[in-house]
């Protein structure tokens, strides 16, 4: 199988490339786009020089099946938080409560996969009681901003003929709105208890923590009668790793080390466009 070497970065250097490709013998140097390029018929094998190389020098890498592109997926399945979007919102709606270091710290932890990550979400839901429901309406509408690439690649994706797909440990207050904003086909997530218009610290209904995620995956794969290799999973955090084990291909963005150690392909230097110069939608 013939497979290329695609670079990419904020500011990816001529010496950079130019080494790249003699370390991974490839055939020539190609531009993909304004942060991104293609080196052909690279040998999979230098995968670890590479590594060692494009570290230092602030460069995301990955080898692509030759011809590779968008709609070889029947579906993306994507986390939000610190994903699809910039904010924890967790953290965000703590903030209003005066508690955000506090929650913080444990939404950190749990996305390094250092508590269990039901207890975690508990815990902080606790932290938010007593809160005005009108906190969430202002965290989506001051703070919520989506990461670079995210309009363009779900736009992409739906030209593909891609479905795609939300599964959030946050909350449907924002999913919801997240969904419709982006014409996303899916989205599943926690649902907040408001009792007189204060939040309860609890949530209602399915919990939808790693295994809800990997759950809503595994059922989508069979309903949509899609193999494993159909299936691409986008995540940053530990509870990420069952919902991308259910996926062909896997992407960590700007992710933890846990799970950028278990990943298929990792960004982080660029942001979701990064997706789509792996995966090409022409």
């Amino acid at each position: 199988m013939t497979m290329n070497l695609v670079i990419q970065g904020e500011d990816v250097s001529t010496p950079d490339l130019k080494a790249l490709h003699r370390i991974a013998m490839g055939a020539s140097i190609e531009r993909v786009s304004e942060q991104a390029f293609r080196i052909t018929q690279a040998d999979e094998s230098t995968r670890d020089a590479v590594a060692g190389h494009c570290a230092p020098a602030r460069l995301d890498w990955g080898f692509v099946r030759e011809g590779a592109k968008l709609s070889d997926f029947g579906l993306i399945a994507m986390d939000m938080d610190s994903t699809l979007i910039t904010i924890e919102c967790i953290d965000e709606i703590a903030d209003f409560a005066g508690r955000k270091a506090e929650v913080a710290a444990v939404t950190a932890s749990a996305m390094r996969g250092e508590i269990d990550w039901p207890e975690s979400l508990r815990r902080r839901v606790a932290a938010l009681e007593g809160l005005e429901e009108s906190a969430l309406a202002r965290v989506y509408a001051e703070r919520l901003r989506f990461n670079p690439g995210a309009e363009a690649l779900i736009a992409a994706a739906r030209a593909a003929g891609v479905k795609t797909l939300l599964v959030s440990g946050g909350f449907t207050y924002f999913t919801d709105r997240v969904r419709e904003r982006l014409k996303l086909d899916y989205a599943y997530s926690n649902v907040l208890v408001v009792e007189g218009g204060k939040l309860a610290g609890t949530t209602t209904g399915p919990l939808v923590d790693a295994g809800g995620k990997a759950g809503h995956v595994a059922r989508l794969k069979r309903e949509l009668g899609l193999a494993r290799e159909r299936v691409l999973a986008i995540g940053d955090g530990a509870n990420d790793l069952p919902m991308m084990a259910e996926a062909g291909t896997s992407i960590a963005y700007h992710a933890k080390p846990v799970v950028k150690a278990k990943a298929g392909y990792a960004l982080d230097h660029v942001g979701l466009e990064g997706v789509l110069n792996l995966f090409p939608a022409g």
